[in-house]
């Protein structure tokens, strides 16, 4: 039988940064599920990409327990990272904060792909010129 769902809540927390310090553990207390276990159990899985904003489905079972699955980043968080920019640009249609090149696209694409609603490549590097275009970054396509 299966268990009980009692919540479901997602989260964005930075990579291998799980703590039970706002806004974690206030979100989670509610629930009464063990935030120490949560916190580390995150915070192994995503320590490879320390720092980078995950986003995270936790699911809370009745008896307290819980299970989650971790996201792909954010597709701007990705662009950020791949041009070493702090954010996007204030005004996007009229200052323009970086270029992504063809390989550039493909890469985030290719990070990206499980999350998106497409298996194509190319369609995917759409959705991301897309995404960037709308943070002032010129892509080619």
């Amino acid at each position: 039988m299966a268990k009980e769902i009692k919540a479901t809540i997602k989260l964005v927390i930075p990579a291998g940064q799980a703590s039970p310090a706002p806004p974690i553990g206030p979100t989670l207390s509610q629930y009464g599920i063990n935030m120490g276990e949560f916190c580390s159990q995150f915070n192994e899985k995503t320590r490879e990409d320390n720092g980078i904003l995950t986003p995270v489905v936790l699911t809370i079972y009745k008896d307290s327990s819980f299970s989650f699955i971790t996201k792909t980043p954010p597709t701007s968080e990705l662009i950020r990272r791949e041009l070493k920019i702090k954010k996007g640009s204030g005004e996007p249609n009229l200052n323009k904060v970086g270029k992504l090149t063809n390989q550039q696209l493909e890469k985030i694409a290719e990070i990206k792909m499980e999350d998106l609603n497409t298996t194509d490549i190319k369609k995917a590097k759409k959705i991301i010129a897309g995404t960037a275009k709308q943070m002032g970054i010129e892509t080619n396509i």
